[in-house]
């Protein structure tokens, strides 16, 4: 990671950044033609962030006063989930993402979680080729639990095609 980036636990004030951020790491959809819709696509809002800061499950990267990425999780009754990572789309290629997905695995790790998951692209060279380089794996349709099965099937039911998606677990 870029020098000056330090990865903290996000307090309720950074909600109000994350949705900006996370539009702006949308910008690479552009360069997916069948998924550039992505880029306009509506992000979390601040509300929902404050819900997750609230729950200890943001990290941000911080430069003096810039927040440049995000990444939040919370626990499940048979993981910890990753729900979202962004960075702002001109600090990307710095190694921000890859710190941040660390701060969560150790996180999870300390809190005693067996495992970590995500839904991501199976295609997207920042998404599941990206999270297997950190030691996810992608999950078999017969591997799926309940959890994972709904939030797979939301994200269809809000306009990702199903058979880009795939759910990825790190067994810790």
């Amino acid at each position: 990671m870029s020098a000056g980036w330090r990865i903290r636990l996000a307090v309720l004030q950074d909600a109000a950044l994350l949705p900006e951020i996370e539009r702006s790491s949308g910008e690479a959809f552009r360069a997916v033609p069948d998924l550039a819709w992505i880029a306009d696509d509506a992000v979390m809002s601040a509300e929902q962030h404050k819900s997750l800061i609230a729950g200890d499950g943001v990290w941000v990267a911080a430069s003096g006063d810039r927040v440049a990425g995000f990444i939040s999780a919370a626990a499940t009754p048979d993981a910890w989930h990753i729900w979202q990572m962004a960075v702002a789309h001109d600090a990307q290629g710095r190694g921000i993402g890859r710190a941040l997905l660390d701060a969560v695995i150790e996180a999870a790790r300390d809190r005693g979680a067996s495992a970590v998951t995500l839904t991501t692209f199976r295609d997207v060279a920042w998404n599941a080729p990206f999270y297997s380089r950190s030691g996810f794996r992608v999950l078999g349709a017969e591997e799926l639990n309940e959890r994972l099965r709904d939030v797979l099937a939301n994200e269809v039911a809000h306009g990702l095609p199903a058979e880009r998606r795939c759910a990825m677990q790190l067994a810790l």
